[in-house]
């Protein structure tokens, strides 16, 4: 793989470190500006929304500027928005500050997705997604529990101020790493906007980007409010928040390392074994979570399929938007974001009801549910093999 990729992997993490690390500060935050917790987990939702919005419009806007200066350019704005986000005392702001994130960081992500698949042969794209999400699952290893202490014991504001602080060897990565070029949009046989938009009307694209976000959401509903399950359901104290963050973020390495060695070329095996595993998983969780010692395996294997079942359809929308070469990262990155949006908006009012701390736990097991039932009369599209899709029926 190259060079380049490992260097996007690591602004992925600083941006991974703000997306995720919310899961270990929302106590924190509820506390400081006086709001509920619930309250404190739309900053998720508005992350997410900004990334769902953020990924085609920053992709359409980047199209034509050379890929160095649009990844530079976003993550400078990342970074100007968490020392505001550090500042602030008001809630409102800081809401805004994580959509103008999500923002920047859409767009970096839906250029570094186009970026890493033109890096590597046509049939390694799951391969080259995997090596650029790496950053994603180091930040929910390292970079999220980490968060969690500093927030614990330096208190929220530590952990947005590391995150700007992340984001300057990121950008010094980009000047190096990625080579000066041409506007994407004025390279030779480059489709026009109108055309690589079009790509939308697939019908299978429209299947996969579906299917990532059920998956997705049903993460985002339970990563999101794990906290409360480890101090409360569980029983453990805070320090405990970070270890549980970082089986989930060992799971979610071991799950995308391996489903980016199969999903170019056996995808509907992932999703044959891992999708039932899923489903099954999110249940028995919510029943075992106060046992601690089965809370902290079942974390692990949860991280684990769901990022493997995740990266995997978002791998398979790339392919399917073969035909839009610098707008299918966008269209990821929406896929992926829009579940990120749903679930916690979904899980936070399960929180008030009987199930209480656990409501997000069976939220997920449900949206899986509902992702396994579209998924099985389509089984035949999601198991083909790598390959570009430029027509479907």
């Amino acid at each position: 793989m190259p060079l380049a990729l490992y260097l996007l992997a690591m602004a992925v993490f600083a941006m991974g470190t703000s997306e995720f690390m919310l899961a270990g500060l929302l106590p924190g935050i509820a506390s400081d500006l006086g709001v509920t917790v619930g309250t404190a987990g739309a900053l998720t939702s508005a992350f997410a929304i900004g990334m769902v919005v953020g990924a085609p419009l920053m992709a359409g806007l980047a199209r034509t500027w050379p890929a160095r200066s649009g990844l530079l350019g976003f993550v400078l704005v990342f970074a100007a928005t968490h020392v505001l986000g550090a500042t602030t005392g008001n809630f409102p702001v800081l809401f805004a500050t994580r959509v103008v994130a999500a923002l920047a960081n859409a767009g970096f992500l839906a250029v570094a997705l186009t970026t890493a698949a033109q890096l590597v042969p046509a049939d390694r794209k799951g391969r080259a997604l995997a090596v650029l999400l790496s950053g994603t699952t180091a930040a929910t290893i390292a970079g999220v529990p980490a968060g969690a202490v500093l927030g614990t014991v330096l208190g929220w504001r530590a952990t947005f101020w590391a995150v700007a602080v992340l984001c300057l060897p990121a950008a010094l990565g980009i000047l190096k790493g990625v080579p000066a070029g041409p506007g994407r949009g004025d390279e030779p046989h480059r489709p026009a906007l109108r055309a690589e938009l079009t790509r939308l009307r697939s019908r299978r694209l429209a299947l996969v980007m579906l299917l990532g976000a059920l998956v997705n959401a049903a993460t985002f509903a339970s990563f999101t409010f794990l906290a409360p399950v480890v101090t409360h359901t569980a029983g453990l104290g805070d320090l405990w928040i970070s270890v549980v963050l970082v089986l989930f973020g060992v799971g979610s390495f071991v799950g995308i390392t391996v489903a980016g060695r199969v999903s170019d070329h056996r995808p509907g095996l992932v999703v044959l074994l891992g999708g039932p595993l899923l489903l099954l998983g999110w249940p028995a969780l919510a029943v075992l979570a106060h046992r601690p010692a089965a809370l902290l395996v079942l974390v692990f294997v949860q991280g684990a399929l769901s990022f493997a079942l995740g990266s995997t359809l978002i791998t398979r929308v790339l392919y399917e938007a073969a035909g839009a070469p610098t707008m299918a990262g966008s269209y990821a990155t929406a896929a992926f974001n829009i579940g990120a949006a749903v679930g916690p908006f979904i899980a936070a009012a399960s929180l008030g009801t009987t199930f209480g701390d656990l409501g997000p736990l069976w939220v997920s097991g449900l949206l899986v549910a509902v992702a396994l039932l579209v998924a099985f009369p389509f089984q035949a599209v999601i198991a083909a093999p790598g390959r570009s899709a430029e027509t479907d029926g």
